[in-house]
C-alpha cells in the first residue's frame, strides 16, 4: 500500500513535469511510475484472488494465485517499463541528432521533481526494507530475494530499488542536458533506465517461474519437519519426504514412514497421528496439508530417483 500511495503520486508529479519540459527522461520515469501502480494493484489483486475457498476444481485452495500475478508483474516491468524506455531513448537519441534536443521550456522543474521522488521513493523502499527485515533473519538480500515464498516483499524491494536507481539516472541525464545543452545525454539516461528495467523484470520472471512451478519447504523448514517425523514414538525412520508450497503461508507435507513389522493397525495409526501433530508443532505460522503413509522398513534408500516411486515392502 506504501508503495502504490507513493507511486501514484510520482507518476503524476513526473508526467506533469514531462509535459512541461519535454525531458524523455521525465517520460520514461513517467511510464516507470505508472507501470509500477499496477504492479502494486495486481498483487493486492493476487492476494485478494489467494484467500477464496478450496473447491471441488481446486482441492488446495487458491494460494498460487499470488505467483500468478507476480509473474504478470515481471511481464508488465519488462513491456511497459523497460521496452519502452528503450524504445524512448532510441527516438530521443534520433531527435537530438537531428536538432539537439535541449530542454528549452521549465529548465529546472524536471530536476526539482526527480529530487522530490527520490524522497517519496526513498519512503517506500525503507517501508519495505523494515518489512522485510522482519522475516529476513540472517538471510543476505540476495538469498531474501531467493528464498522468499511471499511474492509481495521481493517485488517491491526490487521494484524500489530500480525506481531509486532509474531516478538517480534520470537526474545524471536532465542535469547533463541541462549543462550541455545536448539532449544525447537525456537519451542516455532513459536508455540506462530502460536496460535496468528489462534486467530488474528477468530476475522476477526466473524467481516468479520458479514459485510457479512449485518450491519446497526453506532448508531449515524441511529439517525440522523431518526430524519431527523421525523423533515420534511408533515411527523408526523417515524413507523419505517431500513438501510443496501451494502458497506462501500454505505447505503440503509428504511422507514414507517406516514402522515396525510387528505393529498393528491401532499403532500405526496412533503412531500417524503422534507424527502429524509433532509436524504442526514446528510450523505454527503454517497452513499444513500432511498426508503420511506407513510401511516396514526394509533399508530403501530415504532418496528415491527423481521420477521414481518408492516402495518399502
Amino acid at each position: 500500500m506504501a508503495a502504490l500511495a507513493a507511486n501514484i503520486g510520482i507518476a503524476v508529479t513526473k508526467f506533469i513535469a514531462f509535459l512541461l519540459s519535454g525531458s524523455s527522461s521525465m517520460l520514461a520515469e513517467s511510464v516507470h511510475s505508472l507501470a509500477d501502480s499496477g504492479n502494486q494493484g495486481l498483487l493486492l489483486l493476487g492476494g485478494k484472488k489467494a484467500k477464496q475457498q478450496a473447491t471441488p476444481e481446486h482441492p488446495f485452495g487458491f494460494g498460487r494465485e499470488r505467483y500468478v500475478y507476480g509473474f504478470i508483474v515481471s511481464i508488465v516491468l519488462f513491456s511497459l517499463g523497460g521496452l519502452f524506455a528503450l524504445y524512448e531513448a532510441y527516438h530521443k537519441y534520433h531527435e537530438s541528432r537531428l536538432h539537439g534536443g535541449a530542454i528549452t521550456s521549465w529548465q529546472w522543474l524536471p530536476v526539482a521533481v526527480l529530487l522530490a521522488a527520490i524522497v517519496m521513493e526513498g519512503f517506500s523502499f525503507r517501508t519495505a526494507v523494515r518489512e522485510s527485515n522482519r522475516s529476513r533473519g540472517s538471510r543476505t538480500w540476495p538469498q531474501f530475494i531467493r528464498s522468499a515464498k511471499a511474492p509481495e516483499l521481493p517485488v517491491v524491494l526490487l521494484e524500489d530499488f530500480a525506481a531509486l536507481i532509474g531516478l538517480v539516472l534520470a537526474l545524471a541525464g536532465v542535469s547533463l542536458t541541462l549543462i550541455t545543452g545536448s539532449g544525447i545525454w537525456d537519451a542516455f539516461g532513459t536508455g540506462a533506465i530502460g536496460l535496468l528495467l528489462v534486467t530488474v523484470a528477468v530476475v522476477l520472471a526466473i524467481e516468479m517461474k520458479s514459485l510457479l512451478i512449485g518450491e519446497s519447504a526453506t532448508p531449515r523448514a524441511r529439517k525440522r519437519i523431518e526430524e519431527a517425523l523421525a523423533s515420534t514414538d511408533g515411527i523408526e525412520r523417515v524413507i523419505h519426504a517431500k513438501t510443496l508450497h501451494l502458497g506462501p503461508e500454505e505447505l503440503l507435507v509428504a511422507a514414507k514412514l517406516a514402522v515396525s513389522a510387528g505393529s498393528d493397525a491401532a499403532a500405526i495409526a496412533d503412531a500417524i497421528n503422534r507424527a502429524e501433530a509433532a509436524v504442526r508443532a514446528t510450523e505454527p505460522d503454517m497452513t499444513l496439508v500432511i498426508y503420511l503413509e506407513p510401511d516396514i522398513d526394509l533399508g530403501v534408500s530415504s532418496a528415491p530417483p527423481e521420477g521414481a516411486t518408492q516402495s518399502a515392502h
